[in-house]
């Protein structure tokens, strides 16, 4: 595929005698929001860590923009791609600006006057006012901190923006407005979203495609409406009943 970013070929990653990932293929194509749901233990972090080097295959490879991980400058990769995880990791001794501008200022990217512009910006992309900048991570709220580590992930401008069941500490509330903000971050950008859940009403709400995978294998991958119309087997369709 002509705009194919990541792509997965005869993927395996074992754990000692545990066999996590089992001959997993995948190509994930620009601008697309991939979904990602199954048990735990299935393989979906294992395989969303690959994508920006955390992991590396026992076999078969990794690409993104048709370069192989394996060999990549990993610095320069992971600047190209946002990450994005429940447990959110501010600085807690650093201002919301300082951890938003933490990777851009690594490279020395904008000075002060653009990153205090950019900051205000980003904020503003996250539904949150530019008042916040001078804030630290303990007088926020949990929505408000998850807010500020999606507007770090896309300091840095990426391609790629990896979410690893980022709003899964959070009230339904402000999980929904969340779930709202990214979608309209996504398209406004056109980044190229893989988020994890285990929430497959979020998984369907948001997936322009929908990976249900099981047992370190992808048991069916298609649009939110075929999941729910035509499920592959009685895993998914038992999904479906939940949602």
């Amino acid at each position: 595929m002509a705009d194919t970013v990541i792509q997965f070929e005869h993927v395996v990653k074992k754990y000692g005698e545990h066999t996590v990932l089992e001959d997993f293929n995948l190509d994930i194509s620009k601008g697309e929001f991939l979904t990602v749901i199954g048990r735990s233990g299935c393989g979906k972090t294992t395989a969303l860590k690959m994508i920006n080097g955390l992991n590396i295959p026992d076999a078969g490879t990794v690409c993104v923009n048709g370069e192989n991980i394996a060999g990549a400058d990993q610095i320069r990769l992971r600047r190209r791609i946002g990450y994005v995880i429940q447990s959110i990791g501010l600085f807690p001794h650093m201002t919301v600006a300082k951890n938003i501008t933490y990777v851009p200022d690594l490279s020395r990217q904008w000075d002060k006057a653009t990153a205090k512009e950019k900051v205000a910006e980003l904020l503003e992309k996250v539904g949150l006012d530019a008042s916040y900048a001078g804030r630290y991570p303990d007088e926020l709220s949990g929505g408000q901190c998850q807010r500020v580590g999606i507007a770090r992930a896309l300091a840095s401008g990426p391609e790629i923006l990896l979410m690893d069941e980022p709003f899964g500490a959070v009230d339904e509330i402000t999980r929904k407005t969340l779930q709202e903000e990214i979608l309209h971050i996504q398209k406004e950008l056109n980044v190229t979203v893989i988020f994890i859940t285990h929430d497959i009403k979020e998984a369907l709400k948001l997936g322009t495609r929908v990976l249900v995978m099981d047992g370190g294998k992808i048991v069916q991958l298609d649009t939110p409406e075929r999941i729910r119309s035509h499920p592959e087997n009685e895993f998914v369709r038992e999904l479906v009943a939940s949602a």
